[in-house]
């Protein structure tokens, strides 16, 4: 009986040292793991970093009549009131003529395009290509392209191988092509319901009512044809009235030696300068479609001889407009269009800004300054404009004189800019270091079609670490847990076998 006594107490005692060290140590690796979760969650779910989610890239081509140009534009890819705040990064000129010149030739096209197409996929990150937009945006020389050839016009696969504004208020914009020329502006009288003359824009979250306008074959270049038609027209018309005939009765010879036996004055070419043209020149463009003589060969020549006069030149390139169509309205501009009054600041760029530099003209300036300037660049000899135009090309500078007295009646007699308005008007090349043109605004207006990006979370541990790290010590819990019940259990079990031992020995 002494035996029994003594021995129980030595095994109770030796078992509770024992177990008393490991559920220590379990105790406090659970601690630790709670505590390690607890800490990672909160520094995880406090303390992230809210990253921009980069750029966007869009691409314009701006095929003009005469040229076309190659811009990419970049803007932060969350954007800012639904439209991105764009901004022009690269620009690349095409070399050639415009694609509307590869009518007979579309499949040659896409190979002009290459050194710009090349020189753009290095200004665009590589992971950014397939998501990157190209528009093709054709102007007024494709337009006539297409009144002329359906076919040709759609011509497609040219990417063959692979400012922030405040407020509300608006500039005008005046633009000056080869084919057409546009105006644009908010107007604050109320305008009339006409779905073709008037525009409502969405920019920064912003919606503007416009009145825009193109006047198509109304560019410099087509309207240096128009010119030249009508001067040849009034020495054919006036030739054959001293030969007491009648124009529509002319025959072919003689229509070929009203032009070929002298040479016609152009008041607008400077003195000393002549050039030749073909009839296919001047009337194989749709614009001159109504001055086409009835009996012509595209092939005949007519040479023109400069005499550098510029109250003559301002007197004749009035005929290029039709100002009676507007029977004196003062919402009309000319051919009978309908515009409501010119308000506000205006930008003039592309055709107006160079000639205007031709000039020695940049910025704002008067009407009077520009009078003065025309008129004595257009008394200048052919030979002084060599030395006179930092960056010579004949095709430009024969021409400048006509387009400054065209762009006078333009904007004074078409568009109504009076003495007081005109200086409104600048006279630029690029803002913020962007060219200005019609592809600025366009890639502005498409940023609204093209969804944003979402800022982007950096946590301050990467997901995978964090999920591995918070998976083991979630295991460690859970096994310290399942071992402190086990030694619970345990002890709880051999409590109740003591306990039954001394109720026996008891007995």
């Amino acid at each position: 009986m002494f035996n029994v006594v003594t021995r129980q107490p030595c095994e109770q005692a030796g078992f509770r040292a024992l177990s008393r060290t490991p559920a220590i140590v379990t105790l406090v690796v659970l601690l630790v793991s709670i505590v390690v979760l607890v800490t990672l969650t909160l520094i995880q779910i406090r303390h992230p970093q809210v990253l921009p989610p980069g750029l966007k890239y869009g691409i314009v081509l701006d095929a003009g009549s005469s040229r076309t140009t190659v811009y990419v534009y970049q803007w932060p890819a969350e954007k800012e009131n639904n439209t991105g705040v764009v901004s022009q990064t690269f620009r690349c000129s095409v070399k050639g003529s415009g694609i509307s010149s590869y009518e007979n030739n579309p499949q040659d096209a896409p190979k002009a395009f290459e050194d710009c197409m090349l020189k753009v996929k290095e200004q665009v990150p590589e992971h950014l290509h397939g998501s990157t937009r190209i528009y093709l945006g054709a102007t007024a020389g494709m337009r006539l392209l297409r009144l002329q050839n359906e076919t040709a016009a759609r011509e497609k696969n040219l990417w063959h191988m692979w400012v922030h504004p405040h407020g509300v208020d608006t500039t005008g914009a005046l633009d000056l092509g080869g084919a057409s020329t546009q105006i644009s502006f908010v107007a604050e009288e109320k305008m009339e319901p006409n779905a073709s003359d008037t525009v409502q824009v969405s920019l920064y979250g912003y919606t503007y009512t416009l009145y825009t306008h193109s006047f198509q074959c109304y560019g410099r270049n087509e309207a240096e044809k128009k010119f030249l038609a009508t001067l040849l027209q009034w020495v054919v018309v006036g030739r054959t009235f001293q030969k007491e005939s009648v124009l529509s009765h002319t025959s072919l010879s003689y229509l070929q030696s009203a032009f070929t036996e002298a040479n016609i004055s152009n008041p607008c070419y400077p003195r000393g300068y002549h050039a030749t043209f073909t009839l296919g020149h001047m009337f194989g463009s749709l614009c001159t479609e109504k001055q086409r003589l009835e009996s012509y060969n595209l092939s005949d020549s007519v040479t023109f001889v400069g005499t550098g006069d510029p109250q003559l030149c301002r007197e004749k390139v009035a005929s290029v407009f039709d100002f009676s169509a507007c029977q004196d309205q003062e919402a009309c501009s000319f051919d009978g269009v309908y515009q409501p009054k010119v308000q506000g600041p205006f930008v003039a760029f592309a055709g107006f800004y160079y000639t205007a530099s031709a000039l020695n003209l940049s910025g704002s300036f008067s009407l009077t300054a520009f009078n003065d300037s025309s008129w004595s660049f257009c008394r200048h000899t052919w030979s002084e404009l060599l030395s006179l135009l930092p960056r010579f090309d004949e095709t430009y500078a024969r021409s400048y004189c006509f387009s400054a007295h065209y762009i006078y009646h333009l904007l004074v007699n078409g568009y109504k800019f009076t003495e007081e308005t005109w200086p409104q008007i600048r006279f630029e090349k690029e803002v913020g270091n962007s060219s200005i043109g019609w592809s600025l605004g366009y890639m502005l207006s498409l940023t609204n079609q093209i969804p944003a990006g979402s800022p982007l979370i950096h946590l301050p541990i990467q997901p995978p670490v964090f999920m591995g790290v918070l998976a083991f010590f979630t295991a460690i819990a859970l096994l310290c847990l399942a071992f402190l019940l086990y030694l619970c259990s345990a002890f709880r079990t051999k409590h109740s076998e003591n306990a039954f031992d001394q109720a026996v020995d008891s007995d």
